[in-house]
């Protein structure tokens, strides 16, 4: 007899996703667009008003 056991943590990574899998990714995108956009407007007026 052979008891067949999933090693620790392989049953999380290979489940259904969870219910809030889409909101928390496009939480994560937006933050990253948002991060990047005030790198942009931040560079920019450092440029404009600072080193100039």
């Amino acid at each position: 007899m052979q008891l067949e056991q999933e090693p620790p943590g392989e049953g999380s990574l290979s489940g259904d996703p969870e219910p809030w899998e889409s909101w928390e990714t496009s939480l994560v995108w937006w933050s990253i667009g948002v991060g990047i956009a005030g790198l942009i407007v931040l560079g920019w007026l450092v440029d404009r008003f600072i080193l100039s």
